[in-house]
């Protein structure tokens, strides 16, 4: 029997998945999360064989909740579900340690065998998913850009990322600017984002 715990921000879609999955005679979902910061609790309490976890969700995100379980729990496979299929996510998902990664519009059929193979020990790589990560925008910032534009992405205003970089606040504003210029975006959290979506930052 394939264990499998759950771990989605929206009740619906962790249901049907439940739902879905516990219809096959081989795999029985034996844990439920709605956020990311759920999960190593849930699977103290539960032991599971595979932690099927979405990208997004409110305080723990999915590709953060998948670095820390390789630490604390590394018998447990992660399988990464996002509706944002996203190069960067793809990049930061293996560097993670997740096995597979797929988007949530894949056929039934395909993500259950993917749970199958991951449980096996075979790594899930979509070839298509793979090619537009090798081919996606090489990052253009540079590495102080990087290091503050990451800082931005936690709403902290510019004086307290100029204290902690060192910099005047000034220098801050500047680099900022040149961060927002080359992701196209209106403000230093749409920066932050975009460049996280991209696997920049």
């Amino acid at each position: 029997m394939i264990r499998i715990l759950i771990a989605d921000d929206q009740h619906l879609v962790r249901g049907a998945l439940a739902a879905l999955l516990n219809l096959e005679e081989d795999i029985e979902v034996v844990a439920q999360c709605a956020d990311g910061d759920e999960v190593a609790a849930a699977l103290d309490a539960h032991r599971a064989d595979i932690a099927l976890l979405d990208v997004q969700m409110p305080r723990q995100d999915g590709l953060s909740t998948a670095a820390e379980l390789k630490d604390s729990h590394p018998e447990v496979k992660v399988l990464i579900l996002t509706t944002f299929d996203r190069p960067g996510y793809f990049r930061q998902a293996f560097e993670a340690g997740a096995h597979g990664f797929l988007v949530k519009d894949s056929p039934p059929a395909e993500l259950i065998a993917a749970i199958r193979r991951v449980y096996c020990g075979d790594k899930v790589v979509d070839p298509q998913r793979a090619m537009l990560s090798v081919e996606s925008r090489s990052n253009p910032l540079t590495g102080r850009e990087r290091e503050i534009l990451a800082l931005a992405a936690s709403g902290a205003p510019v004086s307290q990322i100029a204290s902690t970089v060192h910099l005047s606040v000034g220098t801050v504003r500047n680099h900022l600017s040149n961060a927002i210029g080359k992701t196209s975006t209106a403000n230093r959290i749409e920066a932050a984002r975009y460049a996280r979506e991209m696997g920049w930052i």
